[in-house]
């Protein structure tokens, strides 16, 4: 198993690249639960069942230990192992106890965020295979539930390096429901799915887990099927239509598919529990399991308590949590939250760059001297991303002055005026434009593409200032594609007006 951790600075965006990267990283494992295990390695009396036990606080070394029980120069021509007991039998407790020591191990609180949530959800929905599936299929318990805890593994270290991407993901495909195809184009050059299977298959996962990511692309027609059938509210009918299609009920009815049931009940579930999603999982487990709906979506909220009672975080959502709320409400994504109030520090140096912005005479000697200025108002009362543009003498183009919260080649942009409709109505006399989620389809479209992909969002300020009569800038400003807290929203009202008199004594300041 590779030792280093090497992460570039550019995202890869081919499956190689991508496999080639997330094969590199050292999962940490939390402190704790390391020194647990590495105790009980070295105690006699404790048996390869009560160490595998104990590594199951640990999704991270479960699958380091799997990883490198079924690497191609431990395996030979052997089966991969399946449990994680065979992994610990195939290494033995000496080799074990060294890739213990390979690993790094971290206090719970310094794991990123991104990574635990999403072990969180690998552990829910173990939780939710034994529950629902284990003691139905006892003989297959093993495969049912290591294969449901490393489901998402391939994902686990793309939360370690590259977190905002998911997150992004996350927020656009499951909140605001954008296409995922073009979503993960857009953001990782690949489909997430085919990345996962890549990844799983070069891990040599256990089989079942690369049977799951195999049948979200190959199979999705099959599964199509399926859902039409469980939606039926009849459980005859349900079941003479699944005898009519035998080769559909011997596909559906794999010990296998247990694990993709689990994951897709505890991933839909960290929206809440009444989403299209959940309902669609939950369909297909009353479907497989030939049980009522009412009495599956009982099971399945059970097993949720039973997993917050085992792996609940401070700072981490668990969806038992959401069964005491309203039940059709549901988890906001924080990018769907407006953000706080800025504190009373910031709004103090908010206060005090305005009061400079109104000194008159104007004491800036350069214009970049003002935008700056200017620049640093608008982020201290709230903005986080920030573009102040000038029109030319012609009022042909518009050049960045300044950015804030953008990456560095924003700074370079010129937009052509007479591409944009809506900037040439900007910039026809000073006008305000507030982009919303009920305007956004309008005004978006209208704007120049290279100034859309800096600001995707649904929460825009677009302002233009004027200086003796002419417009001369443009303000665009956001809070990082989040809701616009009011507060902010008046602040930076408040402060265009008093950029807007620094450039009319700006201007005058000779005269």
């Amino acid at each position: 198993m590779p030792i280093e951790t090497i992460v570039p600075s550019q995202t890869p965006k081919t499956l190689d690249a991508w496999v080639k990267l997330l094969d590199s990283v050292r999962l940490p494992v939390p402190l704790a639960s390391y020194e647990r295990v590495k105790a009980a390695i070295g105690d006699s009396r404790r048996s390869l069942r009560d160490i595998a036990e104990l590594m199951q606080d640990s999704p991270a070394l479960v699958l380091s230990v799997m990883r490198e029980a079924n690497h191609h120069s431990n395996t030979g021509l052997g089966e991969p192992a399946e449990s994680l007991e065979i992994a610990l039998n195939r290494l033995g407790l000496a080799r074990t106890a060294e890739l213990l020591e390979r690993l790094p191990a971290l206090p719970e609180a310094e794991i990123a965020p991104t990574l635990r949530q999403l072990q969180l959800v690998s552990q829910h929905a173990s939780q939710q295979a034994n529950g629902l599936f284990a003691s139905r299929l006892a003989r297959l318990w093993q495969e049912i539930h290591w294969g449901s805890l490393l489901f998402l593994s391939p994902l686990w270290p793309l939360a370690l390096t590259h977190p905002k991407l998911l997150d992004e993901w996350e927020l656009r495909v499951v909140h605001k429901g954008e296409s995922a195809l073009r979503v993960e184009q857009e953001l990782f050059g690949v489909r997430v799915m085919s990345l996962c299977k890549a990844l799983a298959e070069h891990w040599r996962l256990p089989d079942w887990v690369t049977r799951g990511y195999h049948l979200l692309q190959e199979e999705r027609r099959l599964l199509a099927q399926a859902i039409l059938i469980a939606r039926d509210q009849d459980s005859l009918h349900q079941q003479q239509r699944l005898d009519d299609q035998p080769s559909l009920r011997r596909w559906f009815n794999q010990p296998a598919n247990t694990v993709l049931l689990a994951n897709g009940l505890a991933l839909a579930s960290q929206v809440g529990w009444t989403n299209a999603h959940v309902q669609r999982w939950q369909l297909l487990t009353s479907l497989y399991l030939q049980t009522p709906l009412d009495d599956v979506q009982q099971l399945v909220h059970q097993q949720a308590a039973i997993s917050a009672r085992h792996h609940a975080c401070p700072g981490l959502f668990h969806p038992a949590e959401a069964l005491l709320w309203p039940w059709h409400q549901q988890r906001l994504h924080q990018g769907q939250i407006a953000p706080p109030t800025p504190s009373a520090q910031a709004l103090g140096t908010w206060r005090k760059l305005c009061g400079e912005l109104l000194t008159e005479p104007s004491p800036f000697s350069n214009a970049i001297h003002l935008t700056t200025l200017a620049r640093d108002a608008l982020v201290a009362c709230g903005m986080q991303r920030v573009m102040l543009l000038m029109t030319d003498k012609t009022l042909s183009q518009l050049r960045v002055h300044q950015i804030a919260g953008l990456p560095a080649e924003a700074a370079s942009l010129v937009l052509p005026i007479e591409q944009s409709k809506l900037l040439q109505r900007l910039l026809s006399k000073t006008a305000q434009l507030r982009l919303t989620p009920e305007n956004h389809a309008q005004f978006s479209a209208l704007l120049p593409p290279s100034l859309r992909a800096l600001f995707r969002s649904e929460h825009v300020l677009l302002r233009s200032l004027s200086s003796n009569g002419r417009v001369v800038m443009l303000l665009v400003a956001d809070q990082g594609g989040k809701p616009l807290a009011d507060v902010s929203v008046q602040a930076f009202g408040k402060t265009a007006q008093c950029i807007e008199r620094a450039l009319t004594a700006f201007s005058n300041r000779s005269a």
